[in-house]
């Protein structure tokens, strides 16, 4: 495979940091990382031009860190609460994505790319849920998520599961049988 050698404009999750220079497959940085701005090609010329920009780039990021780790304090109590249409088990008909996620913080008034928000798999059955959002390459926040059926509270939620639970486990030896039979004919109505 060809490599193309590159220099990062922008910090890249699994390739490097704005500002370094690193080895690429050709086709990833002639097909992606060049058209969109977030690499040049890494010749002499470009490579003094950086060395020049360096010290604005490492002013800038020193900027945009304290930028997010002060956002982070801001965002520090935000929690977040959906109503989705759910069966009865708790599976969602739909899910809880990361976009959904971000247009959650969008109206409280934060404004945050849902390619930041780190979500391993949508959200698909009710309950409580931490979600990672990355506000910087370095300072990230755990955002409390609460997903739950339309029209119930987390308390009923928690008391379907509860009840359930009872279903599933055996009648106990201690109940009489007549008081069982009442039981179960008041459940089956």
């Amino acid at each position: 495979m060809a490599t193309t050698t590159i220099l990062l404009r922008e910090d890249i999750e699994s390739v490097g940091g704005r500002g370094e220079i690193v080895k690429v497959k050709a086709g990833y940085a002639r097909n992606f990382l060049l058209p969109q701005g977030l690499a040049t090609l890494a010749t002499k010329g470009n490579v003094k031009q950086i060395e020049q920009e360096r010290e604005a780039l490492l002013k800038r990021a020193a900027e945009e860190r304290s930028t997010a780790e002060a956002q982070r304090t801001q965002m520090g109590d935000i929690q977040l609460k959906f109503e989705r249409k759910a069966g009865e088990g708790g599976t969602l008909f739909g899910s809880v994505t990361s976009m959904d996620i971000a247009a959650a913080l969008q109206e409280k008034g934060y404004e945050i790319d849902r390619r930041r928000i780190v979500l391993k798999d949508a959200i698909k059955e009710t309950g409580d849920f931490t979600v990672k959002v990355k506000l910087h390459r370095e300072v990230s926040l755990d955002v409390p998520v609460s997903v739950v059926a339309e029209g119930a509270s987390v308390e009923t939620v928690a008391d379907k599961k509860a009840a359930r639970t009872e279903k599933a486990s055996p009648a106990s030896a201690e109940e009489p049988a007549a008081e069982r039979s009442e039981t179960d004919a008041e459940d089956a109505a």
